[in-house]
């Protein structure tokens, strides 16, 4: 039961989050709304027993890119988006023709298909998971693998994260005359 309930309000963190982003003016409320899309996908991923992966989703995405681009919006000056230009025209948030809206809402058409009429019959025939089955722990097999049978991988992908270090600091050193 809290499986099938902790996989429902994920759910609707991530679509409700996911439109927030899209329909809103707002920079700073599309950060937010991105940054609950996120909580709503480690929610999934959860409900998946994959508990490593949603770890890393809240702190890779949720702890980091959201924050720092809330910092970016910050300190660019986001809210400078929502002015018109020098020729007086208000900006639009929403860009696209009428054949993207006309492709965006036979798409939506389609997927509203898709899932009310073929999706939600099914997951109400399915038989409720057994909410004692306690998921594996996916931690320690993962870090079991990395040291074993992939550590080739792992060293080579930490030689990758060096060069990239090392590359980052040659480009943000001053030049010198």
């Amino acid at each position: 039961m809290f499986g099938n309930i902790l996989f429902l309000v994920s759910a609707l963190f991530s679509v409700l989050g996911a439109v927030g982003v899209v329909v809103t003016k707002n920079i700073m409320h599309a950060c937010v709304y991105l940054l609950m899309s996120l909580i709503g996908v480690a929610g999934l991923y959860l409900t998946l027993g994959a508990d490593f992966v949603a770890a890393t989703q809240l702190v890779v995405y949720v702890g980091g890119v959201v924050i720092l681009m809330v910092f970016a919006v910050m300190l660019t000056g986001g809210a400078d988006s929502q002015k018109s230009n020098r020729f007086g025209i208000e900006k639009t948030p929403m860009m696209g023709s009428v054949g993207t809206y006309v492709a965006g809402g036979i798409s939506a058409i389609l997927a509203s298909y898709i899932v009310i009429y073929r999706l939600l019959p099914k997951i109400f025939e399915a038989e409720p998971v057994n909410s004692t089955m306690a998921f594996d722990k996916t931690v320690e097999k993962i870090g079991m693998l990395l040291v074993s049978d992939h550590v080739l991988a792992f060293e080579i992908s930490s030689v990758l994260l060096l060069g990239a270090l090392v590359g980052a600091a040659v480009i943000a050193r001053p030049k010198r005359n």
